[in-house]
């Protein structure tokens, strides 16, 4: 079964970079860390109607607008102008509404990061929870990246429902759990080297400016050492 998660191997000149999705890490470098995205319920769609030369657009300011759709163009088509109103149809025929944390959501969210934090062991150098997707700066684990994501989504979604905030709370499925508030897989940056590290930090933590937020402050980020 192939994997929901993109992978991007560290870059020379940055964290993001073009890219290619890889089956695996085969490289001997040391991995220090990773950068960690993932998205709410909604954020990342499977037919949105631009396409770049790779199986996913590289550059995350680029990729966050929608996923890439396979295309043999040799250009990025990341800007090209695309029907809107089709990508938000698309959006309206998600089963459930797509999900935008509200402050208080979101701060139930880095609780839950808390929790799996502290009993686990997982070092956390960045963090930031945004209304639709979610960056963490991580330290090697014990666990595979992918698994830690997993294991972070549902850390966050048992303090959202003992909070009684999660955004499908309203809703059971017959299993009797509400439906799942975040989109399936995520995206891997493999931080090989301490400037990765000191890249991706910061580019974590200017994220909300950048949409008109303030900066977070988290108390189970611990900063690497100097």
């Amino acid at each position: 079964m192939s994997s929901s998660f993109s992978r991007d191997a560290p870059a020379e000149r940055g964290i993001q970079h073009e890219a290619s999705r890889l089956n695996g890490y085969t490289g001997v470098t040391m991995i220090l860390g990773y950068h960690v995205i993932f998205g709410a319920y909604g954020f990342w769609l499977p037919n949105d109607p631009r396409g770049s030369w790779s199986d996913f657009v590289g550059a995350w300011e680029l990729f966050r607008y929608g996923p890439a759709t396979k295309t043999s163009e040799t250009r990025s088509l990341a800007h090209q102008p695309h029907d809107i109103a089709a990508r938000l149809a698309a959006k309206e025929a998600l089963k459930y509404p797509a999900v935008e944390f509200t402050g208080i959501q979101a701060r139930a969210v880095g609780r839950g990061f808390a929790t799996y934090a502290k009993k686990s062991g997982l070092v956390i150098r960045a963090c930031t929870i945004l209304p639709e997707h979610v960056h963490l700066v991580i330290d090697r684990f014990r666990l595979k990246a992918e698994q830690v994501v997993i294991q972070l989504k549902g850390a966050a979604t048992q303090r959202l429902l003992d909070e009684g905030l999660h955004p499908f709370g309203h809703i059971r499925r017959r299993n009797g759990r509400p439906p799942k508030c975040w989109a399936r897989g995520g995206w891997i940056v493999y931080l090989e080297t301490d400037e990765d590290l000191w890249r991706a930090i910061p580019y974590v933590e200017e994220n909300p400016p950048k949409e008109d937020k303030p900066r977070q402050e988290w108390r189970f980020v611990t900063s690497p050492p100097i």
